[in-house]
């Protein structure tokens, strides 16, 4: 089947759901909506949906805004969608009743409204993108969530899916297909922010027949959930970016490594591989070209360390996920000895814009140094937690007050913990840098894979950066013996410092341990061990030495070291 009729039939039956004489309730989902209780609002409406003909109801995946689940569209005759938000079991039932069955939109449940071209909106609703925090968001990645079903392949195909794939089979072969992505200045979304063409090169040099592209979904970081975001709402966007990374490198297979657990990345991926490979996206002579690629999920148990390339590729093999050491580096030999390639989610997501766009256009959104778009994930003391995708180079200050809503809290907030528990700290005397790779390392922060945790006065600095040693000690894999036993050494350290019994150079020794790590170990979770502490230490200098002051008895009990009992939510 030629590409042309795969999109035809898509765009007919998105019509249908999309015409006057049918009526659709979308219900996000995703693991912020199921956690709202989203299943059991669309079981309602579902349920009451029976009873009337030409209604559709459909999960879709999350906006992203996880202070608002659950959410409910309901596009009905007019054309017009109206969105509400923090919708209940009894509000759902009365919503259905009055905007469904008697044609009355329920204004005081009212989140917004999208209005088609030619129709005129209804009064005193406000239009979605007109909304805060939309109004200051800009979609590239995120661009279907909450509007197509993550599980529905024809949904995303027309909605522009797979054109990218299918231009650039028939209309630029592998090296344009690279040159386009190493000219879009698009530098890896996983934290290092190398750039993805060069990287891309290194493995498209390489004349093994075999050839290994992997896509890491591990996220460990606690904060950040929008790699996981991605797969649960719009996997087909990540699916077509791994399919077009291995034309562009000439690779055979593709990875989509995941942790075991994550049940709605692990389906939905799962599930949009079969469907393109019913639709021949995959497998052999794709779309009748010659290019063949197969891809697969692989999972991997409890492990942060395994989110490091060297040791995603040991887990995949079935072995303890531990750094290897390098060289030689993975696009000589990586996966089974083969040449390799590890991108992010995010990453990947990006280049279907990219090469359908082109890379002038893709270089047109963001800063001068970091093109594109940043995808955040906002909580802690933050008004309006959730995922969202910006412009690279807004400022924090300004993500913070137009995207976050402010404190959440009667306090300001005093400090952001970003870039995951190997990041650091960042004061509000430079809430005034830019979200841009450069801009952020400067200042001794580190964007990583985009989790920003916000903590207001009330925060206890001192005993934030125990918490992050405590989630680093117990997740250090323990190959290299610098961060094995550093990583606890500090720890003990930074229990005793919180339970008033500090030593007089106690700073001394965790800098001297810090120093030993970031040389003596294998990976960055070792390296950057330090990291978090040296961040607090220039922000928040006073409040150690203020712990480090204390020096009274406290409880035997409270000497013992706290290790986290989990590490994930």
């Amino acid at each position: 089947m030629e590409f042309s009729e795969i999109k035809n039939i898509a765009i007919n039956e998105w019509g249908h759901l999309n015409s006057d004489h049918n009526i659709w309730i979308r219900v996000g989902y995703g693991a912020s909506g199921q956690a709202s209780g989203a299943q059991e609002i669309f079981d309602i409406l579902s349920r009451l949906s029976q009873s009337m003909e030409n209604v559709t109801t459909t999960l879709v995946g999350s906006m992203g805004l996880s202070y608002a689940e659950p959410l409910v569209d309901i596009k009905d005759n007019s054309g017009i969608r109206i969105f509400y938000n923090n919708v209940t079991p009894d509000t759902a039932e009365e919503i259905f009743n009055s905007h469904i069955k008697n044609n009355a939109p329920l204004l005081k449940y009212v989140f917004g409204q999208i209005v088609p071209k030619g129709k005129d909106p209804i009064k005193d609703i406000i239009e979605l993108d007109k909304t805060e925090p939309l109004k200051f968001t800009k979609q590239i990645a995120t661009k279907n969530f909450g509007n197509i079903s993550p599980v529905e392949i024809k949904h995303y195909v027309a909605n522009g899916g797979y054109e990218a794939l299918n231009k650039a089979l028939y209309e630029l072969d592998p090296d344009k297909t690279l040159n386009q992505v190493k000219d879009s200045g698009l530098r890896g979304r996983g934290g290092a922010a190398f750039s993805t063409g060069i990287k891309w090169s290194f493995l498209a040099g390489n004349n093994s027949s075999i050839k290994y592209i992997l896509c890491n979904c591990e996220e460990g970081d606690p904060g950040a959930f929008n790699d996981k975001g991605i797969l649960e709402n719009d996997p087909h966007m990540l699916l077509e970016g791994l399919i077009l990374a291995g034309y562009a490198t000439g690779a055979s297979n593709g990875h989509i490594f995941i942790r075991d657990g994550h049940e709605i990345p692990i389906e939905n991926s799962r599930k949009a591989i079969e469907q393109a490979y019913e639709l021949n996206l995959l497998g052999e002579n794709i779309l009748g070209t010659g290019f063949s690629y197969d891809v697969e999920v692989s999972l991997t148990g409890d492990s942060y360390v395994a989110g490091e390339e060297t040791a995603l590729m040991e887990a995949i093999e079935g072995k303890r996920s531990m750094p290897r050491f390098k060289p030689p580096f993975p696009a000589v030999y990586g996966l089974w000895g083969k040449p390799s390639n590890i991108n992010n989610v995010k990453t990947l997501s990006y280049v279907p814009y990219i090469i359908k766009e082109g890379n002038e256009q893709y270089k047109k959104i963001g800063s001068e140094s970091s093109s594109g778009t940043a995808i955040v994930c906002l909580s802690g003391h933050i008004k309006r937690p959730g995922m969202y995708e910006i412009e690279m180079g807004m400022t924090i200050s300004d993500l913070l007050k137009n995207i976050g809503g402010g404190s959440s809290t009667a306090n300001e907030i005093k400090l952001l913990q970003t870039g995951g528990p190997l990041g650091g700290v960042l004061g509000k005397e430079d809430f005034g840098v830019k979200i841009d790779f450069d801009e952020m390392s400067k200042v001794g922060a580190i964007l990583g894979s985009g989790g920003i945790i916000v903590g207001d006065t009330t925060t206890d600095v001192v005993d934030l950066i125990r918490t992050l040693v405590a989630f680093n000690q117990f997740e250090s894999c323990g190959k290299c013996f610098p961060c094995r036993l550093g990583n606890t050494h500090m720890l003990d350290i930074l229990n005793r410092i919180c339970n008033s019994r500090p030593n007089d150079n106690d700073m001394d020794v965790i800098k001297k341990i810090g120093n030993s790590m970031k040389t003596g170990s294998l990976c960055g979770h070792g390296q950057l061990g330090y990291s978090p502490i040296a961040s607090a230490i220039k922000y928040f200098k006073e409040e150690f030495d203020i712990a480090l002051s204390a020096n009274h008895p406290v409880d035997s009990d409270l000497e013992e070291m706290i290790l986290p009992t989990r590490t994930r939510p």
